[in-house]
């Protein structure tokens, strides 16, 4: 038997083994093994996506973001806390490292998040702890992470979205950089740049036949 087979095997007799010794462990030390076994598992199957290495963080650590250009209307914020009343929590919060912290902020799932904060039963039920899926993002790519994900969703909106473009710019981002990180063209970013009503972020930009 070669050595990948014994591995597997050892893993299998891991997976039966009586783990009741462990359930006697407290939550802090179940949920750091948990963190590390998630580590390894991504690093065995090495696919450089984040929902493989789900970790479990204190609510504490996760702070809100202040750009976030999504909001959702109260019939659709009680839906989503029945779904995961109903259905569990089935999509980690996307986070990034703030740096030099042990703090981490979020880059979409805000909703969710405050109903694991707020809502006590949920929050009881994971012991005050959130699942996220950590990104290593500068500030300015974690505001274009956070404007993608609502785009592919469908439920950004446009004046909220605008004014992050108009911080991009403000960090010296070209409409070129702009419209790759968003999936947007040039015409899409202009459009955001104009809902925003300042003239000043793009009156040295020339509009397209679109615009006539």
């Amino acid at each position: 038997m070669n050595t990948t087979s014994n591995f597997i095997q050892l893993l299998k007799a891991l997976n039966e083994l009586d783990i009741s010794e462990l359930l006697e462990l407290s939550v802090e030390e179940r949920v750091e093994i948990f963190n590390q076994l998630s580590d390894i598992s991504a690093k065995i199957v090495e696919f450089k996506h984040p929902t493989l290495n789900v970790k479990l963080i204190d609510s504490s650590l996760v702070k809100d973001n202040d750009y976030n250009p999504n909001k959702v209307a109260p019939p659709e914020f009680k839906l989503l806390k029945h779904s995961i009343e109903k259905d569990g929590i089935t999509m980690p919060i996307v986070v990034g490292k703030l740096p030099q912290s042990q703090d981490y902020v979020i880059i979409d799932g805000y909703h969710r998040s405050q109903i694991i904060k707020n809502d006590d039963q949920i929050n009881q039920s994971i012991s005050n702890y959130i699942p996220v899926v950590i990104l290593d993002k500068t500030i300015d790519n974690r505001m274009s992470s956070s404007i993608r994900h609502n785009i592919a969703r469908g439920v950004h909106q446009v004046e909220l979205t605008s004014k992050l473009v108009i911080k991009l710019r403000d960090m010296n981002w070209t409409n070129d950089d702009i419209s790759q990180e968003l999936g947007m063209d040039n015409d899409e970013v202009l459009r955001m740049q104009q809902v925003t009503g300042l003239a000043e972020a793009f009156r040295h930009n020339l509009f397209s036949k679109a615009w006539e």
